[in-house]
């Protein structure tokens, strides 16, 4: 399978899956235990990528903290009523090493995994925590240097930022993983990127993980630059991620690192090294739910925009299905999905799964499937496997007032692929709560001279439309309230 320009990761949520998969076996279920059938099934979607979160070593500090954390534990009651305290693993960000989970196999499962992958087609995504480690991570006793200390003034002024530690050094003060925003999270330790010989560990640890798989998502990247780093401690750091970066792919050429990132600095860190950044403010912009905002937001330039990463939910997110009615879960799909980038998708999306599932928990809700979300997602994932709009070229089409004096143009989105082997697609969305109307002129110069068929993809609606009238005034459209059509445009043969 050729390597897609605009390719799709689909999220696992690793240690929920295997719980899952425990209770059907009838025993521990392992990396090894993943039944071929779903990883076939997978490629047969037509992803690229798929990211396994929470493989990596954890420790009991980090799971007591999840235990006895009031606010945490009010939260994984509303997720699971029926709350056990073997669900509650501890963050799999809390971490003690880059060796996979003895739980989930070990390393040797996860390699015997990404071969499974391999054989599929499928590239293998990992967790990388830049910012934190977990309490009992082997640095406190051989490195305590490694990690931001703190005084006695700081832990008393600042309780929820700092804790007393031991370690075979003696006794210190450590700050917790944070960003400069909020309270420390507490079963997490500071590392300090002021400190050479830290940033010089970190890349030994990025080289370690990059052996083991394909591409990393790296947690919270933004919060190790050099200007976020001192906003929040107060000391400079020297920059990490560009020599990290290349540093890993002078090792293994190709290997792919995607940023979680905030705060309008996804072009800094596509520009340190990052192939894909979190597209965080198209998914806020969707969420407020007026078409002008994210019709501007695809006005930005083609090299940023194909470096995004595209989202409705995540395991940080709430879930899609809960934020959105269906029908604006449906507009804003087409609309995340069939832009250009990274098409990022999560376990339990395609079902309608309601419930956010914390990276504390190892095991989630039941929850019914939703049948009509379901197959709206099927149609959407068949369109995303076509060649246009896996290797075409993308642009915005502006939209014309239907007739003067309506204004609902302004409500529209509307983008046109061309595939390189003559594809021609055209992707509408009235990104609003009225009907709308607009005219758009389609730019493909091979539609003179010719009837052509538009067929919704998402639908079973058939339209023919003469080549000159859509490339003059354009084509018209009469869309429901947040009405997505997806629309393949194939020439229809004379008659004799």
């Amino acid at each position: 399978m050729t390597a897609s320009t605009y390719p799709s990761l689909y999220q696992v949520n690793t240690r929920v899956w295997l719980t899952e998969l425990s209770r059907t076996l009838e025993r521990p279920a392992t990396l090894d235990d993943i039944p071929d059938a779903e990883l076939d099934h997978l490629a047969e979607l037509g992803f690229d990528w798929i990211w396994f979160l929470s493989v990596w070593q954890t420790g009991p500090g980090a799971q007591h903290v999840s235990r006895s954390n009031a606010g945490w534990r009010h939260e994984f009651q509303e997720t699971l009523p029926d709350l056990l305290e073997e669900d509650i693993a501890g963050s799999g960000f809390a971490i003690t090493g880059y060796t996979v989970h003895g739980n989930l196999g070990g390393d040797a499962a996860l390699a015997r995994l990404r071969e499974r992958l391999r054989r599929r087609g499928l590239k293998l995504m990992l967790d990388f925590v830049p910012n934190h480690m977990g309490l009992d991570h082997p640095w406190l006793d051989e490195h305590p240097e490694y990690f931001v200390a703190g005084t006695e003034s700081d832990l008393t002024v600042a309780p929820q930022n700092y804790i007393r530690v031991k370690s075979r050094k003696g006794n210190l003060i450590l700050a917790y993983g944070r960003d400069p925003y909020f309270s420390g999270w507490p079963d997490t330790l500071q590392l300090n990127y002021a400190n050479p010989a830290l940033q010089e560990a970190m890349t030994g640890e990025l080289l370690r993980i990059s052996g083991q798989c394909d591409g990393v998502r790296c947690d919270m990247a933004m919060l190790v630059l050099p200007e976020v780093f001192e906003r929040t401690w107060g000391q400079r750091a020297p920059l990490f991620w560009p020599a990290a970066t290349q540093r890993v792919r002078e090792k293994v050429p190709g290997f792919l690192f995607m940023a979680e990132v905030y705060w309008d600095l996804e072009w800094t860190l596509q520009q340190q090294g990052f192939d894909y950044a979190y597209d965080k403010r198209l998914y806020d912009r969707l969420r407020d739910g007026h078409a002008r905002p994210v019709r501007e937001h695809f006005h930005a330039e083609p090299a940023y925009q194909n470096r995004l990463a595209r989202f409705l939910e995540n395991h940080d997110e709430p879930r899609a299905a809960s934020t959105f009615t269906p029908e604006i879960h449906r507009a804003a799909a087409v609309l995340t999905f069939l832009s250009p980038g990274l098409r990022f998708f999560h376990q339990g999306q395609f079902e309608g799964r309601r419930k956010r599932i914390s990276p504390h928990l190892i095991r989630g809700p039941i929850e019914p499937i939703d049948v009509q979300l379901n197959e709206f997602y099927i149609r959407l994932l068949a369109v995303l496997r076509q060649p246009a709009v896996r290797h075409g070229e993308w642009r915005m089409l502006e939209c014309t007032p239907g007739w003067d004096g309506n204004w609902t143009n302004d409500c529209f989105v509307v983008f046109a692929w061309q595939g390189q082997q003559g594809e021609l697609m055209v992707v509408a969305v009235n990104y609003a709560p009225n009907q709308s109307q607009c005219h758009v002129s389609l730019p493909f110069a091979e539609l003179s001279g010719s009837r052509w068929q538009l067929h919704d993809q998402l639908s079973e609606a058939c339209f023919e439309w003469n080549g000159d009238d859509l490339r003059g005034r354009g084509l018209f459209l009469d869309l429901a309230p947040w009405q997505a059509c997806v629309f393949l445009l194939q020439q229809m043969k004379s008659s004799a």
